[in-house]
C-alpha cells in the first residue's frame, strides 16, 4: 500500500525507479548467464575438435530419418591449397587479418543494406564469427544467438592465432550435404586433395560459402561466375597468379570472354643525379733536404773565342 497522502506523481516515480532496478538486475543476471555459457576456446590452440554443432545437427536429423553420410578429413593449413586459403578470405572476410573478430565497418554496411531492403537480418559476419557459429551454435537467426556468436568470436581471437582460426574454419565449414572441411570438399567435388586445388576450383569452393547447397561448385549461374571472376582477378592482383594462369582459370570458371588484368610495367628507375664535387687539393710535398749539387768544372776557352774583358 502506498503511504497515505503520497502524491500521485511521487508514487509513479517510485514505481518507475523500482522497475528500473528490477530491469537492471535482470539484465545483469542475463549477461552473466550468457558469459558463463561461452565455451572454453583455449583448448583449440592445441586440439582439433572431434565434432561441431553443425555436424551434430546433421546427425540429429539423420536420427529423425533424413539421410546423412559424413565426409570429413582433417588437414593442417599447409596441406590446403594457398589458392583456397586466399580465395576464402577474399570471398568471406577481406579484412580478416586486420580485425579483432568483428568487422564493424562490414556490420554497418550490412545493416544499411538490410534497412534499404526492408530486412531485419544481421550480416557482415567474419570468418571468426562463422567459426564460432559452426563450432558451437546453430544456423537459427536471433539476437541472443548473435550476441553469443560475438562473445565466442572475441574469445577465439583472444586465445588463437589468425592462422589457427583459418585452419579451423577451413576444416569445419560445410561444403555440401554432409561434406565438411576443405579436404572432403576437394575429394567430393574435384576428386583430388585440397592441396592440389587449382585457382578455378578454389574460386568455385570459395563462392559456395556460406550457402553450399544453393551455390554448390557444380552450379553454373551468371552471378556465381561473376563472383568467381572477381576472386580470380584478386588472386592475380595479389601476385598468386601470372597472366597465363589467370587466363586458364577464367576459362575454367566459364568466363572465356573476360579479359585478364593488364600487366603492370614497372616505372623506369629515376635518372642518376650527377653531383659535381671539387677535388681536394693535392697535399704539398714536404721537401727533403739534399746535398747541394757541385758546381760544374770550369771549361777552358776555345781558341776561337775572345776572352772576356
Amino acid at each position: 500500500m502506498p503511504p497515505a497522502g503520497e502524491p500521485a506523481r511521487a508514487r509513479w516515480l517510485r514505481i518507475a525507479a523500482t522497475a528500473a532496478e528490477v530491469a537492471t538486475i535482470l539484465l545483469g543476471v542475463g549477461a552473466l548467464g550468457m558469459w558463463c555459457s561461452i565455451p572454453d576456446t583455449s583448448r583449440l590452440a592445441d586440439e582439433n575438435p572431434t565434432s561441431t554443432a553443425f555436424i551434430d545437427l546433421r546427425r540429429d536429423a539423420a536420427d529423425a530419418g533424413t539421410p546423412f553420410k559424413l565426409e570429413w578429413k582433417w588437414r593442417p593449413l599447409g596441406k590446403i591449397s594457398r589458392y583456397l586459403r586466399a580465395a576464402v578470405i577474399y570471398a568471406e572476410d577481406y579484412n580478416f587479418y586486420r580485425h579483432n573478430g568483428v568487422d564493424w565497418e562490414a556490420v554497418e554496411d550490412a545493416i544499411e543494406t538490410n534497412l534499404d531492403r526492408g530486412a531485419l537480418a544481421i550480416g557482415g559476419s567474419t570468418i571468426t564469427q562463422q567459426l564460432a557459429k559452426n563450432l558451437y551454435l546453430s544456423p537459427s537467426r536471433s539476437m541472443v544467438r548473435k550476441v553469443r556468436e560475438l562473445l565466442i568470436a572475441f574469445s577465439l581471437e583472444d586465445h588463437l592465432t589468425k592462422q589457427r582460426i583459418l585452419e579451423l574454419y577451413l576444416n569445419v565449414v560445410e561444403w555440401g550435404s554432409g561434406v565438411f572441411g576443405a579436404e572432403a570438399a576437394a575429394q567430393h567435388w574435384f576428386h583430388h586433395s585440397a592441396q592440389s586445388l587449382t585457382p578455378a576450383e578454389a574460386a568455385r569452393l570459395a563462392i559456395a560459402l556460406p550457402n553450399p547447397i544453393a551455390r554448390a561448385p557444380n552450379v553454373r549461374d551468371a552471378e556465381l561466375t561473376r563472383k568467381a571472376v572477381r576472386i580470380i582477378h584478386l588472386l592475380r592482383m595479389q601476385g598468386l597468379l601470372d597472366p597465363a594462369q589467370e587466363r586458364t582459370a577464367l576459362d575454367q570458371v566459364g568466363a572465356p570472354n573476360e579479359a585478364t588484368l593488364p600487366t603492370r610495367t614497372p616505372p623506369p628507375p629515376p635518372p642518376a643525379t650527377t653531383t659535381t664535387t671539387t677535388p681536394a687539393p693535392a697535399p704539398t710535398p714536404t721537401p727533403t733536404p739534399t746535398e747541394p749539387e757541385p758546381e760544374p768544372p770550369p771549361t777552358e776557352p776555345s781558341g776561337s773565342a775572345e776572352p772576356p774583358e
